[in-house]
């Protein structure tokens, strides 16, 4: 038998039942679905991750605090101070730029226009060269004006518009809380990067951001407590030279040894692998759990052509009569089976890429389709219903044709 006329025949057998066909498709398609919409889901979260993280800019060194526990009776101690900041700065080579940052909360206030909540950022002179940001009008604020606690504000794009409709920022005077500060800039507009909205926050001095928003009495003795210090290196310098000379640094500054360091130092790479290798697992946990939805299709499949068998015996036996080998008689269950899993695949695929795209656009969870999670889907729809259907097509083909041909 050609295979175009075991074609013709398995696709007429499933045309002929067309509801109980669908719904031996319907497990396939969902399988197929599962898959796409599970590994659209997965590679999303990845993506949007990693972008968090390139966000925060290129070459890229993260100084971390940890509290240490003191002896017995002693409360924890340690962790970074604001002035490590302007000893890295200072005292290591290839270091092109060191900034810090302070997150609060203010309502601001521009003339009868108020915005509440709105997130405050304290930092350094080095943030718009470590998170490419660009000053649109004005200026950003100096390493004097950090120093002298001067009373001045960078504004995102967005809260810039809002706070200032239709006219010009800088040299406006706007009051967050209870502090009055005068304008000098405004970034142009960066946009939304994962969960970060560049364009509505204002950006103050990290010393008034200290003194103002976030004050600690303790700060006087102790220094002003710090959880990160982002250090951006010459990509001509060595990375790895200079993690060694922050590192010895900070033990010294901080009178602790290498065995009891008070801070972890990481690269963007670093963050980088730990949070793949997570999303990767969780990948493949999700692939297999939707895989699982394939194969209940296939046993679907199975159990409907072992039926079919049983329906058609007399059909086999006629067959068998007029010339029809076990061969042709395996050829076409087999391709009925692998019509009735390929049809589902592609149907499933279509509903896959289709409800990832849907679910990227209502829910707060990004989605990103990979192509090679489509071919994996529909590769494994195909085996499925080959690999199911064989059973069902080798019972038909040892059918003895006498005993078919008496079959009621």
């Amino acid at each position: 038998m050609k295979p175009s006329e075991a074609m013709r025949i398995a696709w007429g057998a499933i045309l002929k039942n067309k509801v109980r066909s669908f719904l031996t498709m319907l497990g396939i398609i969902i399988g197929v679905a599962a898959v796409i919409i599970m590994i659209a889901i997965s590679a999303g979260t990845e993506a949007t991750i990693q972008e968090q993280i390139t966000s925060l800019g290129s070459n890229l060194i993260f100084v971390q605090g940890a509290m240490v526990r003191g002896g017995p009776g002693q409360a924890p101690q340690g962790g970074l101070v604001f002035d490590d900041a302007a000893a890295i700065q200072d005292g290591v080579d290839g270091v092109k730029a060191v900034v810090v940052e302070q997150y609060s909360s203010e309502n601001v206030k521009a003339g009868d226009v108020v915005l509440e909540g709105v997130e405050l950022l304290g930092t350094t002179t080095g943030f718009p060269s470590v998170r490419d940001m660009e000053i649109q009008t004005g200026r950003y604020f100096t390493e004097e004006e950090i120093t002298r606690k001067t009373k001045v504000a960078v504004l995102g794009s967005a809260a810039a518009a809002e706070l200032f409709v239709g006219g010009d920022a800088v040299g406006q005077y706007i009051t967050v809380g209870t502090t009055k500060l005068a304008v000098i800039g405004v970034f142009k507009e960066r946009g939304l990067v994962g969960n970060t909205d560049f364009d509505s926050r204002v950006y103050l001095p990290i010393t008034v951001v200290f003194q103002k928003f976030t004050f600690n009495p303790f700060a006087r003795f102790m220094g002003d407590s710090i959880r990160m210090i982002y250090v951006e290196v010459d990509p001509e310098a060595d990375q790895q030279q200079i993690i060694t000379q922050i590192e010895l640094l900070l033990v010294k500054r901080h009178k602790v040894t290498l065995d009891t360091e008070d801070f972890t130092i990481t690269t963007q790479q670093d963050v980088i692998s730990t949070r793949e290798s997570t999303t990767a697992a969780f990948r493949s946990l999700l692939g297999w759990v939707a895989g699982v939805s394939l194969i209940v299709g296939g046993i679907g499949i199975m159990n409907i052509m072992l039926v079919s068998v049983t329906e058609r015996t007399r059909e086999i036996g006629i067959r068998q009569a007029v010339g029809a080998t076990p061969a042709d008689i395996r050829l076409q269950f087999l391709t009925e089976a692998l019509l009735l899993s390929v049809v589902g695949g592609l149907i499933g695929m279509i509903v896959g890429i289709g409800g990832a795209y849907v679910f990227g656009a209502v829910s707060d969870m990004r989605t990103v389709i990979q192509p090679a999670s489509i071919l994996l889907a529909f590769g494994s729809a195909a085996v499925v219903g080959v690999f199911f259907g064989y059973y069902p097509a080798s019972q038909a083909a040892q059918l003895d044709p006498i005993e078919a041909l008496r079959y009621e």
